[in-house]
């Protein structure tokens, strides 16, 4: 149902906003904290699937940031903060690429223990913050976004959590560097579908203004 009235419409759009900030501020300081945790945890445990995830943690902590900066602009900003997004993904995906190498040159086993700690904690906060998002995932491009890069940091501490088991049942410890690389590519996936996404938006944008 539409509007009645542009009064009633402004004051809708100004409540949306509201609430799109409120709960990115949240999401924001939790991944942050998840970062912090993950990362200094993936390295004790010398693994590159937590160190991956953490950095996936670090990205969308810069997304939500970015998100910040425009919620209640214009649909071409929105468009344009999808896009970083999307290109923040890729970049990503290149580092948990190039750790995965580093990994398998070296040769180094995680140690289990310490990736199911990291895996359930991540897991609990990112589960936290996709219940968060879940409710404005369907607002506009740039809680689209937001709500996609939650959902994926959700798949991969499952994941974590499952090459955890596998890797202390087996002792494959190359099932990290498989999980690691499996992570990646998600990053690229998700990455090129925001781009997607965002750049019919900027062009017919552009395509207005030229007119």
């Amino acid at each position: 149902m539409g509007c009645c009235d542009h009064d009633s419409c402004e004051a809708r759009a100004i409540a949306d906003t509201a609430r799109h900030r409120r709960v990115l501020w949240i999401v924001l300081v939790i991944n942050l904290a998840i970062f912090g945790a993950e990362f200094g945890f993936g390295w004790l445990a010398r693994s590159s699937a937590v160190q991956g995830d953490s950095l996936d943690s670090l990205g969308d902590a810069l997304v939500y940031a970015i998100s910040l900066l425009v919620v209640g602009k214009s649909l071409r900003a929105r468009a344009g903060s999808a896009m970083v997004k999307g290109v923040v993904q890729v970049v990503f995906a290149g580092l948990v690429m190039a750790q995965v190498a580093h990994r398998l040159l070296v040769e180094a086993p995680p140690i289990t223990g310490i990736m199911a700690w990291a895996a359930a904690g991540a897991l609990v906060g990112n589960a936290a913050c996709l219940a968060l998002l879940t409710p404005f995932r369907a607002d506009d491009i740039n809680m689209r976004s937001v709500w996609q890069c939650s959902r994926n940091d959700v798949i991969g501490n499952a994941g974590v959590l499952v090459t955890t088991a596998l890797i202390a049942l087996t002792g494959w410890w190359w099932l990290d560097l498989v999980f690691g690389g499996s992570l990646a590519l998600l990053f690229l996936r998700t990455g090129w579908n925001v781009c997607h996404a965002a750049w019919p938006l900027l062009r017919q944008r552009q395509a207005t203004t030229a007119i």
